[in-house]
């Protein structure tokens, strides 16, 4: 009797020990190999989470038009859903979530010393860029276009044109905050004159190649927009959650670049860094709307959340305090946004339950 107590004390002992070890296995970093369909996943249950929860935030997703859903925690997919015919190698397009990765390809062009984000904007796509003066012409540099700063009028009949007609002087560039496309857009040009290549090219030199993410650069009108299927934008995510870093190896090695990057880059707008939306600050602004609200974007989510955010709710939502990447391709699935909309606030309340944060 007594040996077959000890049998049992260290039978459990052993479980015990094998779950402990699995956990921890579960909390080291993971990223999936180049050029490779694997990818290690993870149990919800083994995470503690909500089956219930999960079924409710399956059936929102599906309600609201969602083609692609990932969750990914310390790089292991726990949740992969598509919806619609939509599957794993179907493309779809990031819309302004892409702006989040020029952000990025900015930085590492900066890094190997193509360009720096102080030069004029002039010094790479002319003088004459603009209708502006020479003097108003000359204040823009690279970070306006990187924080929505440049001073250029958003107003215009269409606020995506390039075109120097439609680069109208509204203010001195880093008086004001306003959310407008075209001279986004014209960061693109920027980095291919910097780096004497075509931006497709260097997005897969730079990113692309080096963490096994497919998709392009397309133009459509005025606009560049970046396509790729689902798992990419998880990828791309993941380089975001490591800070620029894949696997120990760093794409961009500037950090200070990147703490900019998802920091307040102003004093206008504190959720919006460089092309990228910020959590847990007192105000923030939407494109389109001159009125300045108070609170964070998204209340019901993580306070240390930063995001790539495009129209028709494209989403990649990254939260380093709980090592989550979350994704999301599909329809508009709350009301007519350039970025932000009433979705991600309901969004993160399921996600809450579903994980019991």
């Amino acid at each position: 009797m007594k040996s077959l107590s000890i049998c049992w004390i260290l039978a459990i002992f052993f479980l015990v020990s094998c779950k402990k070890s699995q956990l921890s296995e579960l909390s080291l970093p993971y990223f999936p190999p180049l050029n490779s369909n694997q990818w290690e996943t993870v149990a919800p249950t083994a995470l503690g989470w909500s089956l219930s929860g999960l079924d409710s935030l399956r059936k929102f997703l599906q309600q609201r038009r969602t083609k692609a859903f990932i969750i990914l925690k310390n790089g292991r997919i726990a949740v992969e859903w598509y919806f619609d015919r939509f599957t794993a190698d179907s493309v779809w397009y990031w819309a302004s979530a892409g702006k989040t990765l020029t952000a990025l390809l900015v930085g590492i062009a900066q890094q190997e010393g193509l360009l720096k984000i102080t030069d004029r904007t002039a010094e790479y796509l002319g003088r004459g860029w603009t209708s502006l003066p020479p003097e108003k012409e000359n204040l823009i540099t690279i970070r306006h276009q990187l924080t929505m700063t440049t001073g250029l009028d958003e107003d215009v009949p269409d606020s995506d044109c390039t075109l120097k007609s439609c680069l109208v002087y509204k203010a001195d560039a880093g008086t004001r905050w306003a959310y407008h496309n075209a001279p986004y857009t014209l960061l693109e040009q920027v980095v291919e004159t910097a780096a004497r290549t075509e931006y497709n090219n260097f997005f897969r030199r730079a990113v692309g190649n080096r963490i096994g993410m497919n998709g392009r650069w397309v133009n459509i009108g005025f606009n560049n927009v970046f396509f790729s299927d689902a798992r990419s934008m998880a990828r791309f995510g993941l380089l975001l959650l490591h800070r620029g870093k894949w696997d120990g190896t760093a794409l961009l090695k500037d950090q200070n670049y990147f703490n900019e990057m998802v920091s307040s880059s102003q004093n206008f707008n504190p959720a919006y860094g460089y092309l990228t939306w910020l959590n847990g600050k007192n105000a923030y602004m939407l494109p389109g709307i001159k009125t300045t609200f108070s609170g964070p974007i998204m209340p019901n989510a993580p306070a240390d959340l930063f995001a790539a955010l495009g129209k028709n709710d494209q989403k990649i939502y990254v939260v380093p305090s709980e090592q989550l990447v979350i994704i999301r391709m599909g329809e508009m699935a709350g009301g007519v946004r350039a970025a932000l909309s009433g979705f991600d606030n309901e969004l993160w309340g399921y996600l809450r339950r579903a994980m019991k944060m």
